[in-house]
Order: C-alpha cells, then structure tokens, then sequence
C-alpha cells in the first residue's frame, strides 16, 4: 500500500520508489495518471491494472493470484495515501483474511497535511472522506458527530463548499474552520473563517479541497439551528404560545437570543 505524492514530487519517499520499481503489478484508480508518475520519477516496464469502486472485487482474485504466485503488488491512490476516501479497504481485508502480508509504505495524506498547518486541534480528529451529495444525509452525518469533541475533516468537491458549510452551520453551530487547497502545489492556501460568517468565500473555489471543522467551544458554543428546531417540536406539540415556548427554549440553548427563537417558531407554523 503505497503513498504517492499529493502534488509536489520531492514528498515521495526513497522506499516508496523503490518499492514501486519492484512491483510486478501496480493497481491504480486511475492507471494513466500513476503512469505519469511513474514516468517522472523514472520507473518503467511496470505492469498495470485499474482499481475502482465498481471492479474491486475482480482486481481482489487478481491480486491475490499475483502475490501468490510471489509477484509483488502495490496499490497506490491518485494522490496520497491509499483508502483514505478511495477503494482498497476490501483488498486488504481480502489478503488479511488469506493471510497474506499487507505492508504499508506511509508518506504523504490529505487530512494529516491539512492538520499539521490549520491550527485547528489536531486531536481527537475524525476523518469523514468525502461527504454524501443529499443535502438529508449530509445533515444526518454533521448531526452525529454534533455533540462528539472532536476535530472532523473531510473532503469536499469544490462547487459545494459554501453549501456544504451552512449546512455544517446550521447542525454544528459556530465553529472555526479551515479551507486546505491545493496542498503541496504552487498554489497550496489556507482559507479560515467562522460557520456561519462564510460570505467571503467564492462561490467555486478552485483546486483539490480539504475542509478542517474544529470542535466544540465547551465556553461559548451555540447550540445548532437543529437543535432548536426540534426543541420548537417538542414545546409546539405541548401546545404552548410562542412566547412561552421561546422562553423555556431559550433557557436549554447557548447562543440564541429569545427574539431569535421566537421567530423561528413564527415562521415553523
């Protein structure tokens, strides 16, 4: 399992170059860009096969077939290190379960580059890939890691990034957050801002894109627009006047003022 180099070729290391000239076979989401790679550091005659989403499971029998047969095989991703957010995790559980040797040749990776320079908390952190299309499920997966303390990174395609943080916004409040583009490349930048306050943000910003969402403040968190929609649920179906019902709500939430709640109600009926 080999990391190749996110865009600067000086991050590839000597073992992964030498590892990748030994292999008799090289599996790769996307064969012609690894064979440019190959081809700028001087590596060639290497045999190669695609490995995607929708043929892991043939390429897991060839694999398998090679390194039995004593052929060694690398997997390498388009850019950085292997499974993170690309397919190989059932190769590897594949030649785990046939107790064959699975040897990892770490080196560049997105969400860690991202980490090492945002000056977000680094740890505890969750790694979510890439985040689901439907705006439903994607404001299912920011609700579950609502009230977890944790640092979570993900990737996001470029067009969606400012639909993508509201609706972080509207699940995980007010928190910091950092924009990786284009890591290790000549135009690599680090964009901060505040959920909620991201109207200088273009709206299709260029480049491979890591997003880093800091934790909770425990000191002055404010509770998510979900949060109190359904705290607006729970006192509605009581059968309480707005102004009742934004009092008490204004009571269980941090960050809301009760003019604010109470709208919120209005507009809910």
């Amino acid at each position: 399992m080999v990391a190749t180099p996110l865009g600067n070729l000086g991050d590839i290391s000597p073992r992964a170059v030498s590892v990748l000239k030994k292999a008799g076979l090289i599996l790769a989401e996307d064969t012609r860009r690894t064979g440019l790679l190959l081809t700028s550091l001087g590596i060639s005659g290497q045999k190669f096969s695609s490995l995607h989403e929708h043929n892991e499971e043939e390429r897991i029998n060839l694999a398998i077939k090679n390194v039995e047969q004593g052929i060694d095989c690398c997997l390498v991703s388009d850019a950085g290190t292997p499974l993170m957010a690309d397919p190989g995790y059932r190769l590897v559980r594949a030649f785990r379960q046939k107790k064959l040797p699975v040897i990892p040749v770490p080196g560049p990776c997105a969400p860690v580059a991202a980490l090492m320079a945002c000056g977000i908390p680094p740890y505890p952190f969750a790694f979510l890939g890439f985040l689901p299309r439907k705006k439903g499920e994607m404001q299912d997966l920011f609700a579950r890691w609502r009230d977890i303390a944790t640092t979570l990174v993900f990737f996001e395609r470029k067009n969606r990034v400012k639909s993508c943080l509201a609706t972080a916004f509207e699940q995980l409040g007010a928190r910091e957050f950092c924009l990786a583009r284009e890591l290790t490349k000549k135009y690599e930048e680090f964009i901060f801002g505040i959920l909620g306050q991201t109207d200088m943000l273009e709206e299709s910003l260029q480049g491979e894109i890591t997003i880093v969402i800091g934790p909770p403040d425990k000191d002055a968190r404010k509770t998510s627009l979900a949060s109190v929609q359904n705290l607006i649920k729970k006192y509605s179906s009581r059968g309480l006047k707005p102004r009742q019902a934004s009092a008490l709500i204004h009571k269980e939430t941090k960050g809301w003022r009760s003019r604010d709640i109470y709208d919120l109600i209005i507009k809910s009926e």
